[in-house]
């Protein structure tokens, strides 16, 4: 890359919570060349520091708000802010990516990202007012919901503040609790345990204003890549803007991909249908509405029409929810549904990991392995809504059988032991996002890969099998099955690499809808036309296997290898008798043979020196010595 002549500047604002003191720094051109920004800029200064040694809920722990190199432009759908922490609901690398308003109201107060270090002494919020920063007390806020908190500061310091803020639940430190941003209409940071961090620290929320405009050092040049894509990204992604991504549920279960009863059965269609976009749309939907700079507006408002929080306007529940409080816990009322997701909302709660702990505990209690003496009298029978909202509200505030709970399947699992470890549906200690491996098998080597457990945001390889985007504009032209394994690592690895880039830029993943509208040599484009810099589609496949490879190392210090590169027993070892998936069982094993070649690491999956010196990671600290 070359010298450019405009200057392009990343601030980051570090609190220390325990002194009180803020600091700025700013990002050396070379790093922000390297690892762009995002989770993948945050690794590196993770690695760096070493804080990969550290009680993730102790004061040595850090939690870094970094936002993507393009997050706040012009950019279609530059809108994602990452969250970056060790994890205490895993113990390893842990990230959390969400979009809104939030992201782009920093970066218009000139500021990249905010790194909170150390622990405040009482309850505290962040003010954040272009250059001003302030450290105030939030002791009147502590204890409120998310919805509650975000309208209470915005009417303290004016309704254009965006408010990132952590509810019950991550105050109690809840291992599943997220991060909420943009009160009702809400978003969420919601995986490994970012809001237990948060407060940890005893931090509320950090509130943002910003009134500069974001540069971009070529407007004309975005404004003619995004005249010809945009149009082309809305059509691809129709039917998130008319539906939301809940609108996908029964074409998921039609290709065999959705979890039924804690991943044991293979098709659900009738309760499918009651329990998606369409029918949202067809009963409680409200209004539409997007993050910043999005074409497409998948986001959609509902009433909330039963649960202790009926009569009010909530985010409509996604894809993940409707799954998770849907088929996963054969519930097929949509009213239960969606206050279950405003529930969670409200607390700050993963609707991931909430849904994945009480699908496992209905099938331990089913199994006689826990008991109504173990649950405080709540009756845990498959599709039993009150027990469902009761346990929602148990775990948001840490408290009765809820406070079991919100430990995570993993160590709930091990609590129990025997038979209750067969039902714990995650990987690396991470509740398995809904989407299954045997019905896309490239998604059984993500799952047991990725960095931060079992997500299946890392490589979307299943959306890439549908040729979304079409893997050809990676060079890949050879033939697959659904379920084979033929090919499928080469596949991973190839949509780990590119993803790795979403993040690292701020993008949100819906813009693989557009095809080659938003391919790679048109993310590259955006690069340049933002940065000032030429930077190429190689550049940008390089900069993700990067990140991803860094992230691998911040693991491996944490004694991540091939024994933890694995699918629970439900997933690896049982198939599906129904469905569209019947029959298919990954062959993970293989798999991984193929896929730790490409990456470059040894069959222990540890990244080799020769694969760190072709990446320009040979001068990090604390290589492994392989």
């Amino acid at each position: 890359m070359e010298e450019r002549s405009e200057k392009f500047e990343m601030k980051i604002m570090e609190i220390d919570l325990t002194s009180k003191g803020t600091k700025t720094w700013t990002v050396p051109q070379k790093l922000w060349e390297r690892h762009l920004g995002g989770s993948g800029l945050a690794a590196m200064y993770f690695y760096e520091r070493g804080l990969y040694d550290v009680d993730p809920l102790g004061p040595d722990n850090a939690l870094f708000f970094l936002n993507g190199l393009l997050t706040g432009t012009n950019v279609p759908c530059a809108c994602k802010t990452s969250v970056c922490t060790k994890s205490p609901l895993t113990g390893i690398w842990g990230e959390s990516t969400v979009g809104g308003y939030w992201g782009a109201q920093l970066k218009k107060a000139s500021w990249h990202g905010v790194f909170l270090e150390g622990v405040a002494d009482r309850p505290v919020y962040v003010v954040i007012d272009d250059e001003n920063v302030e450290i105030r007390d939030a002791g009147h806020l502590w204890g409120l919901d998310v919805y509650v908190t975000s309208e209470a500061i915005k009417k303290t310091h004016g309704q254009d503040f965006e408010v990132a803020c952590i509810g019950p639940a991550g105050e109690k430190a809840v291992l599943i609790a997220g991060i909420m941003v943009g009160g009702e209409a809400t978003r969420a940071a919601g995986r490994v345990g970012v809001g237990a961090v948060m407060g940890s620290k005893k931090v509320k929320a950090i509130a943002v204003r910003g009134t500069r405009k974001v540069p971009v050092a070529d407007k004309s040049k975005l404004a003619a890549i995004n005249k010809d894509s945009v149009p082309k990204i809305m059509v691809g992604a129709k039917g998130l803007t008319d539906f939301g991504t809940a609108g996908g549920v029964e074409t998921v279960e039609a290709n065999g991909d959705l979890s039924i009863r804690n991943w044991s059965l293979g098709s659900w269609k009738e309760g499918a249908s009651k329990t998606n976009g369409q029918k949202i749309a067809e009963t409680c939907f409200v209004s539409h509405y997007g993050c910043h700079a999005c074409p497409i507006r998948c986001g959609k408002d509902v009433k909330v029409e039963f649960g202790p929080y009926a009569g009010g306007i909530s985010h409509g529940p996604e894809y993940e929810t409707c799954d998770g409080f849907g088929a996963n816990l054969l519930n097929d009322d949509l009213k239960v549904l969606v206050a279950a997701n405003d529930m969670c909302n409200r607390f700050g709660l993963d609707t991931i990991s909430t849904s994945g702990v009480i699908g496992w505990a209905m099938e331990t209690y089913e199994h006689g392995l826990i008991t109504k003496e173990d649950t405080g009298g709540i009756d845990l029978t498959w599709g039993n809504g009150e027990a469902i909202l009761e346990l929602v509200d148990q775990i948001g505030h840490a408290k009765g059988f809820g406070a079991f709970l919100g430990q995570g399947v993993r160590r709930c699992a091990a609590e129990i032991g025997g038979l209750a470890e067969e039902f714990a549906v995650e990987t690396k200690g991470l509740e398995f996002a809904y989407h299954d491996p045997r019905a896309f098998t490239s998604m059984a080597v993500n799952y047991a890969t990725a960095n931060r457990g079992a997500c299946h945001l890392e490589a979307l390889s299943y959306f890439a099998e549908m040729g979304i985007p079409p893997l050809g504009l990676f060079g890949f032209d050879k033939e697959t099955t659904r379920t084979g394994w033929e090919h499928k690592a080469e596949i991973c690895y190839i949509t780990q690499n590119f993803m790795e880039t979403f993040n690292n830029l701020g993008l949100c993943k819906f813009l693989t809808r557009g095809k080659e509208a938003a391919g790679p040599e048109v993310i590259a484009a955006w690069v340049e036309a933002v940065t000032g810099i030429p930077f190429t589609k190689e550049d940008l496949m390089k900069a993700g296997e990067r990140n991803f490879n860094l992230k691998r190392l911040f693991n491996y210090k944490l004694g991540v290898t091939r024994k933890d590169d694995r699918l629970p027993p439900r997933l690896a070892a049982h198939d599906k008798k129904t469905g569209a998936a019947a029959g298919s069982i990954p062959y993970l094993s293989r798999m991984l043979v193929e896929y730790y070649g490409h990456r470059g690491w040894t069959q222990e999956g540890v990244p080799t020196r020769e694969r760190i010196a072709a990446l320009g990671l040979d001068n990090i600290e604390g290589q492994p010595g392989v």
